[in-house]
């Protein structure tokens, strides 16, 4: 496991806002996780990708962190969108349940063809 600690960068593409995450997904990544989140939010689009290509480690404060954001994205009523999952974090998901709440993709070229033909 990599030690290195958390950042979110947000881009577009294909008309949906996309956080990039890199690092560790615990307390400290609580803020920038946030300003990412709200910086997405900002771009008016319908859909925002969470992008864990990047992602070393993530504890259940992170999931936490991932819940209060599917929380704000139903609450904006924005489409909220997983790819790049390691087969680890997957499981995760589905243990937690969070993959009912949010579709989760292979990658980011699946992900926005299917949402292309949306």
């Amino acid at each position: 496991m990599n030690t290195s600690t958390f950042s979110a960068q947000v881009r577009e593409n294909n008309n949906m806002a996309v956080i990039d995450l890199v690092g560790l997904i615990n307390a400290e990544a609580d803020q920038p996780f946030k300003q990412a989140y709200e910086e997405a939010d900002g771009m008016d689009f319908d859909t925002i990708a969470l992008n864990f290509a990047g992602v070393d480690y993530i504890n259940s404060t992170g999931i936490a962190l991932i819940v209060e954001l599917l929380a704000m994205a139903r609450k904006s009523h924005k489409r909220l969108v997983v790819y790049g999952l390691s087969e680890h974090y997957l499981e995760i998901f589905q243990i937690t349940r969070l993959a009912d709440f949010m579709d989760i993709y292979e990658n980011e070229s699946t992900t926005f063809t299917i949402e292309a033909g949306n």
